[in-house]
Formats: structure tokens, sequence, C-alpha cells
């Protein structure tokens, strides 16, 4: 390759730090701001039409329009995975900036050395942005609930005994008894608010059961129990191309579902999950774990052994893992097929 660099990418500015290995020049600078069409001028102004260029971008929020510019500039685009390498810096001997971070991904880069993440195609970057959606209405309708329940329970009203969301539990939160003027109020326009997200929600599920239903890797995860269309699309995004992993401890610990170790070198205690990976694949993973409780379920009895011997949520979360590894061998088995078009 002629030319190899890097990217350090933030809301105001894109550092960029690139070497020209036929003539030994290096460049270093800033792009402001940091957007799409100023990056495509860019780009478009020092590598028309050229294919000797390499960039290495950080695999943090961004990256997307970065790598997007890249290939549309027909440069080749590397994804760094963010903890490896801050990892291959080696002991912290100065602040660390902006140029160094480049340099550093750019030295690794012609090196050959450089920590990759996976570069999703098109599809599963856009549904990603719509289980990220989905996921988050999620968890406001569930902040909701919970501020019902605290209203409830600040003014002294005992608990319904029915889910607050069901018709019985609508009727008796809008009787308003034991409740003062402004907690009416509040519950009024909590119950307004659920029903927005609500009717979002609906949208967004039918919207991802479509996709589930029609694409092959989604349908091929459904076939394991407890993982529905919104599970199975969570996995198959956030868990990726499963054949970059050589074994399915690996995809285990890309769920950030694996037991940290005592490292002397740092804080870090041993027994906890590393939880380094995608929240929302943790989320999808432990799910469809939690079907593992019913009595026909394959893992029930794993799960209840845990369960007796140890507690519902770890027993929970072993299950998980279960699920992640039959998922990476589902998805490695079905090839290219697996990211088929829906």
């Amino acid at each position: 390759m002629s030319i190899v660099g890097a990217f350090d990418v933030h809301r105001r500015q894109i550092t960029f730090d690139y070497l020209d290995t036929d003539t030994g020049r290096l460049l270093r600078g800033r792009i402001a701001p940091a957007c799409r069409a100023v990056l495509y001028r860019w780009l478009a102004e020092r590598f028309a039409g050229r294919t000797d260029v390499q960039f290495a971008v950080e695999a943090c929020t961004g990256w997307r329009f970065v790598v997007e510019e890249l290939e549309r500039a027909g440069v080749e685009a590397s994804l760094a995975e963010t903890a490896d390498t801050s990892a291959a810096r080696g002991p912290k001997q100065r602040a660390k900036t902006d140029a160094a971070d480049t340099a550093l991904m750019r030295e690794l880069l012609a090196g050959g050395r450089l920590p990759t993440s996976w570069i999703p195609p098109e599809q599963v970057r856009e549904m990603r942005a719509v289980l990220e959606l989905y996921k988050d209405l999620r968890d406001e309708h569930t902040a909701w609930v919970q501020r019902i329940h605290a209203t409830l329970f600040h003014h002294g009203v005992p608990q319904l005994g029915v889910d607050v969301t069901s018709a019985a539990g609508r009727v008796r939160l809008q009787a308003g008894d034991g409740l003062s003027p402004a907690g009416r109020q509040a519950i009024t326009v909590a119950l307004r608010v659920m029903d927005a997200l609500q009717t979002e929600l609906d949208a967004l599920h039918r919207q991802i059961r479509a996709f589930a239903n029609h694409q092959p890797g989604c349908t091929a995860l459904q076939a394991q129990y407890g993982v529905g269309p919104i599970t199975s699309t969570a996995i198959w995004a956030m868990m990726g191309d499963t054949r970059r992993f050589s074994a399915s401890r690996q995809a285990v610990r890309h769920t950030g579902l694996d037991v940290t170790v005592y490292s002397s070198d740092g804080k870090r205690s041993r027994g906890h999950l590393a939880k380094q990976g995608p929240p929302l694949l943790r989320w999808a993973l432990y799910e469809a774990a939690c079907m593992a409780s019913h009595t026909r379920a394959p893992d029930h009895d794993y799960y209840t052994t845990l369960k007796d011997r140890i507690d519902h949520k770890r027993a929970t979360i072993s299950v998980a893992r279960k699920i992640a590894r039959r998922s990476h061998h589902i998805l490695r088995e079905l090839g290219d097929k697996a990211y088929a078009a829906a």
C-alpha cells in the first residue's frame, strides 16, 4: 500500500494522521466540522482515483458515516476494536491525545497488528439502528411504569395487585383513590405518555417481526427455544459474522457475558461479568434465557440445577451463554446465507 492512515472521530472534528510510504511524507491535522459532506470533499481532494489507500477508524460513535464515506471514495477501511487497541498502547507513559491515538492506529495498521472489529453490511447497520430505537422506547416505557408505582407508594396507595398497563389496572389508576390532585395529574400524564410509546413500539415490533421472518439467519436462530423475532434479530445484528471467531468461547467473550479474572496490573476483580460487548446483545440473550425457567425448555434441568445451587439471575446468565454458543454455530454453518438480504 502507498498510503496508510487513521481517523480519530469526535463530534466537532476528525483528527487524521496518514503516511505516504513511498515518499515517507507524514501528514497530520483536523477535519472540521465532523460531517459527511466535509469528509467526502476532503477524501476526494486527496485520494480521488487511488486504490492504494487504507485508513483505520476507531469503533466508537460516529464510525458509521466515516466508514461509509471511505468505502464511497474507494478507500479500504478498517474498524479498530477500542479495548484491544488501547491495550496495544502498553503501559501509559504520557497523556492520551487525539494525535497519539491516530498515530497508534496508523502504526498498528501499517504493521498488520491492528485489532479489528467486523464492519457490518448496510442491511445490518440499518437493523441495528431500528433495534436500538426499539430498546430505547421499551426502556422509557418501563421507566414510566416504575414512575407510576413510585407515585402510588409515595401517596400511600396499596399495591394494585394487577399490571398497571392492563385494562383493570388502568380503571383503578384513573379512579385516583387515595391520590392528591397532583398525584392524579402525574398518573394521567404517565398513562398518556405510555400510550404514545406503546403505539411506536407496536409499529417497530411489526417491522422487526416481518424482517426476522424473511431473513435466513434470523429464521434459523428462532429454532432455539425462547428466541423470538425481536431477540433473534438482535442476536443476528449484534453478534455479526461468527466466522471471524475461531471458537464459540470467543463469541461469548464478544457478548460481554464472560466472567472476568483477577488482573494484578489493574483494578478489575474476578468473578464479575466483563460487559465489554454490545449491551443490546446481552439484553437479547438474557431475555431469551429467561424462558429456560419453563418446564418444557430444553435447558430447564440445567437452569434448575444452577438456580438451586446459586440463584435465578446467575443461572439465567449461564443459559444465555449457552444460547450465545449455539447462535455462533448456527450462523457459522449458514455461511454467506446468514446475512443474505431479507
